[in-house]
């Protein structure tokens, strides 16, 4: 049957295997209750048990040809015990060592060092703010089967094709199910299940060398409303459309990032800054701004945990804390930093519902959720006489996390003329600083996109550092 969204669903993807069903679920949560009994009895102060598993099937190819395809199932627990302010951790993923796991959390808590800033894990008193956020999982992408991830892949391949003379150099397509139960003896019990599909290729236009362009496109979603040969035909057109490149200005100039573009340099410049982890430590450049303008006055930046369908998005983060919507920047003014449970004792707030797990075992951190840009929007392309559009960006990760300043390379980039996007241009270099260019952003485009957990619109910078290699 057909989804109707451009994947095709074979009648085995009715069938689910491998997921915690209701059943499995309050087994769980029997052993985890037992678990939090063996710490008390221990004579914790307090105690916490995190439960996550998730499937995933994965398919990748080369060029036309599917290389792997795989499913997976992972499961495990982390716990914590706090005795008096000093904490032990620990993991299994296994739940007849759940009591072992609780028990040796203990032992590495009775021998660790008071934290003096710790204050406690969350309380079940928060759970009436907790609201779980809609369009987080999807039934009909839940039940979709190893041969509808393969069909999904050779539609990308397909839709590459279909754009004359471009190939597909790689690619690739992921969907999970996963699920989270938290529980702890300050009262707090929540679980929840989440979906989530993601696809991406690279295409190659032209022959070979310098006569070869390159371009990608991917897509995600909670839903199974991907269309899987419209990411490979984009990726298609816009290698196509970056052929033939010609020669670049250099020097300051307007530049339009694509939400891809303009995500990158958040993700890896900026975020570090509102981590309250970092700032607690002296390796943030907003240190003491709070209240302050740092940015353009119609700018806004917004965490916001429960967005509907986000990427990120969820009821509550891995210690139990319920998701929020922060305002981190309001109209240019820096309003508050990202916080877990550890970082909020310390300066003596709430968590914002920030605290995320790297893995089951891993003790929790602060992290973004679903980072949205907010600005006016216009028609900025018509807008700009001249300047250059960049698609995305290479290098993006060296940027320097503590003082913001980046340099990066720009690929699948277009001179911008009388308000057009023209000819495409060779690789450019393009440097400056994150908290100078959110000052100098001047224009916002309709084009919304959802990047992972980034979400943001095209934004115009007014002048940025445009270098041309070799000149």
């Amino acid at each position: 049957m057909s989804s109707g969204s451009g994947i095709v669903f074979s009648e085995k993807g009715a069938a689910v295997d491998g997921i915690v069903d209701e059943a499995e679920v309050a087994e769980i949560a029997a052993a985890m209750e037992r678990s939090l009994k063996t710490a008390q009895e221990a004579g914790v102060t307090e105690a916490e048990v995190y439960f996550v598993w998730s499937k995933s099937t994965s398919v990748s190819f080369e060029r036309d040809v599917i290389e792997s395809s795989k499913e997976s199932l992972v499961k495990g627990f982390g716990v914590r015990a706090v005795i008096d302010g000093a904490m032990g951790s620990a993991g299994t993923n296994l739940q007849g060592r759940l009591d072992d796991a609780m028990k040796n959390a203990v032992s590495i808590a009775r021998v660790m060092d008071k934290d003096p800033d710790w204050k406690s894990l969350p309380s079940g008193d928060d759970l009436p703010r907790l609201i779980a956020a809609e369009g987080l999982f999807s039934e009909e992408l839940a039940a979709m089967s190893l041969e509808d991830c393969i069909g999904a892949a050779i539609s990308i391949i397909d839709g590459v094709r279909a754009v004359k003379d471009c190939r597909p150099t790689s690619g690739g397509l992921s969907r999970s199910v996963s699920g989270e139960i938290i529980m702890n003896t300050n009262g707090v019990f929540a679980s929840q299940r989440k979906t989530r599909i993601s696809a991406y290729t690279e295409a190659a236009a032209g022959g070979t060398g310098d006569d070869m362009a390159k371009a990608s496109e991917f897509g995600l979603s909670r839903e199974a409303d991907l269309d899987p040969e419209s990411i490979g035909r984009k990726a298609a057109e816009l290698a196509c459309r970056s052929m033939n490149p010609g020669s670049a200005p250099s020097g300051k100039m307007p530049v339009i990032f694509s939400p891809e573009a303009f995500a990158d340099i958040l993700e890896n410049a900026f975020v570090n800054a509102v981590d309250a982890d970092a700032v607690q430590k002296g390796r943030s450049a907003l240190i003491g701004k709070t209240g302050e303008a740092i940015a353009e006055t119609d700018l806004s930046l917004i965490d916001d945990g429960r967005m509907a369908g986000g990427l990120s998005s969820a009821a509550f983060d891995d210690e139990g804390v319920p998701c929020q919507r922060t305002e981190i920047i309001g109209n240019g003014v820096l309003k508050s930093f990202l916080y877990d449970c550890r970082t909020a004792g310390k300066d003596n707030v709430r968590s914002t519902g920030n605290g995320f797990r790297g893995s089951y075992s891993a003790a929790p951190g602060v992290d973004v959720t679903n980072l949205v840009v907010e600005f006016p929007k216009s028609d900025i392309l018509a807008e700009t006489p001249r300047g250059i559009y960049v698609h995305s960006l290479i290098g993006a990760h060296t940027a320097n996390e503590i003082s913001g300043d980046f340099s990066v390379e720009c690929q699948n980039s277009f001179l911008i003329e009388n308000g057009e996007m023209t000819k495409p241009i060779r690789s450019v270099m393009v440097s400056g600083n994150v908290f100078d260019i959110l000052k100098k952003i001047d224009g916002a485009g309709h084009d919304v996109r959802h990047t992972g957990s980034v979400v943001t619109p095209s934004v115009r910078i007014s002048d940025l550092s445009v270098i041309v290699p070799n000149e």
